[in-house]
């Protein structure tokens, strides 16, 4: 891209709060536009494969509905423990008894990421995965946390960067993949389309 070239407009295909703050912390911006995919209905084999297949159906969703040439980002997580994938909670009861199995342990954190070219229909994929210890907590830290709401809106009913960090004794990993979004892993992607990360800079 030139000095004389608009940077490409990003668009997030994702409601989450998480993601949006953490591309701006980056000092990119985003136009939010939510993708409508249904999560609950889309299989996988694996935690791994479910996270690469849900951020390219929503950047999918999104590219056929944008009026102009942009760069659209799907992305999503899924806790992989023991086998099992570990989304969103179905509600308190099911966050609950995911943390009394998850307490003490170790699971993966995989964060798929998708960026579609809508104007030359180039798209560029990339999966993160982060290894989550997590703290032994009691059964009123869990009660507590539950009650707070945070866990019953991310995958794997946790979160690093609120309420539930201190039930993280340590990751090993991107941070951002755990949080949502990877921005090395971005900015791989950006460049496989011939994009600089820093032309995507609020000036």
């Amino acid at each position: 891209m030139t000095s004389n070239d608009q940077p490409p407009q990003l668009v997030l295909a994702s409601a989450s709060p998480a993601r949006l703050r953490t591309l701006r912390a980056a000092g990119l911006d985003a136009t939010v536009i939510v993708s409508g995919v249904d999560e609950d209905a889309v299989t996988a084999d694996g935690p791994a494969d479910l996270a690469a297949t849900l951020a390219r159906l929503k950047a999918e969703a999104v590219a056929v509905r944008l009026g102009a040439p942009g760069l659209v980002l799907g992305c999503d997580s899924v806790l992989g423990l023991d086998g099992r994938i570990l989304g969103k909670p179905t509600g308190a009861a099911d966050a609950t008894r995911r943390w009394r199995s998850m307490r003490g342990r170790s699971g993966v954190l995989y964060t798929g990421h998708c960026l579609i070219d809508t104007g030359s229909g180039k798209r560029a994929a990339g999966l993160g995965a982060t290894t989550v210890h997590f703290a032994d907590v009691t059964d009123d830290e869990i009660a507590a946390y539950v009650a707070s709401g945070e866990p019953l809106h991310v995958a794997g009913a946790f979160t690093i960067d609120g309420l539930g960090g201190p039930f993280v004794e340590r990751i090993e990993g991107d941070p951002g993949t755990v949080i949502g979004l990877s921005l090395p892993l971005l900015r791989r992607l950006l460049a496989e389309q011939g994009v600089r990360i820093t032309d995507l800079w609020i000036s």
